[in-house]
């Protein structure tokens, strides 16, 4: 009987103890939350109007706002049609600003068009004065 007692005991004493385990699981897990640097993302401020406030009422003709579309290949067309360079943005803007202060800037921007392309007709408005808003409008076909 003492043989079977003895295989018993020793067979309790295999069992392995997984705390001091999970015990450094744990520090390494929270030396890794505290060491960890969280990257904040860069954003744009972007206006965009609410649609479900849109207002319907006609356009005051002596305050017109300076409109720019910019198609799905990053095409940038002043509202009269005529296709611009992106170079060009900022001395037609100029013009049209010189001519109406108050006017805005309104980027209709199709959704598949680069960021980059609103960014440099913002950028280009904000050269021709640093209180002219910039609004953007996006699109689908």
């Amino acid at each position: 009987m003492s043989r079977r007692r003895g295989k018993a005991v020793e067979e309790e004493k295999a069992d392995i103890d997984l705390t001091p385990m999970l015990d450094v699981v744990f520090i390494m897990l929270i030396f890794f939350i505290v060491t960890a640097s969280f990257v904040k993302e860069k954003a744009l401020d972007v206006n965009v109007p609410d649609p479900n406030l849109a207002d319907q009422s006609e356009p005051d003709p002596d305050k017109q706002n300076i409109l720019l579309m910019v198609s799905a290949n990053d095409e940038i067309t002043m509202a009269d049609g005529s296709r611009i360079d992106s170079r060009a943005v900022r001395a037609r803007i100029a013009q049209m600003y010189a001519e109406n202060p108050q006017a805005m800037v309104i980027v209709r921007a199709h959704n598949k068009s680069s960021a980059d392309t609103y960014v440099q007709i913002a950028d280009a408005a904000k050269e021709v004065s640093l209180g002219i808003q910039v609004s953007l409008i996006p699109y689908e076909d």
